[in-house]
């Protein structure tokens, strides 16, 4: 009787050890728990992956260039490599999602905030398709002060595509001696440009 309970005992203890010492390990030396090791292994593969800009993202290390029109007047650096199209009195740089745009005329007076909510903002509201109304705030920048006009807008279709793009816009208005420049930006909404645009509207000299 009491060899029976000794037997019995001795399972009892070899059981309760094997429990403890977890799931056994294959002739290869891996755990069971093998799905495990595989999710860690894909974490760090995604960790790995190269970072991808959002669409309309200008590069950190594009040149600028300096650009004069033949009628001369100012000049502005503009990204390098950006197609140039002109139309009387304007000129348009794009790449891709992004545009800049000149143009000048003549303006007897400065502009304020209040003339460009009551003259500008409902002209633009009635030109553009999808119009979002932003801020109308007067900031200065390297060449004197300017009207600074925000707000959204779907562009023009592309050419190729058809595709249409709901941007983000800032319109410049410049003023000197009777002469106006408006020098307004865009970009698709969620595009990081703050530093392109400033490099842009900072550069700006009159001549």
């Amino acid at each position: 009787m009491k060899r029976s309970v000794l037997v019995a005992a001795t399972f009892l203890a070899l059981g309760v050890a094997g429990a403890c010492r977890g799931p056994s390990k294959s002739s290869s030396g891996t755990s069971s728990t093998a799905p495990s090791s595989t999710t860690s292994t894909a974490a760090a593969d995604h960790s790995n992956a190269p970072e991808v800009s959002p669409a309309g993202d200008i590069p950190d290390n594009q040149v600028f260039v300096e650009y004069s029109p033949p009628t001369g007047g100012y000049s502005v650096k503009v990204p390098e490599g950006w197609a140039r199209m002109e139309s009387g009195r304007a000129v348009t740089f794009t790449d891709k999602l992004n545009s800049i745009r000149m143009e000048t005329k003549s303006a007897a007076a400065a502009p304020t905030v209040s003339s460009a909510r009551q003259d500008e903002v409902p002209a633009i509201e009635g030109a553009s398709k999808n119009y979002r109304a932003g801020k109308v705030t007067q900031v200065t920048r390297k060449s004197g002060p300017a009207i600074l006009i925000t707000y959204r807008a779907d562009s023009e279709p592309d050419a190729v595509t058809g595709k249409v793009v709901h941007d983000d816009v800032e319109r410049y208005e410049f003023w000197r001696s009777g002469n106006e420049i408006i020098l307004t930006l865009s970009g698709p909404v969620g595009a990081d440009n703050v530093d392109p645009w400033r490099v842009v509207t900072d550069s700006l000299t009159w001549k």
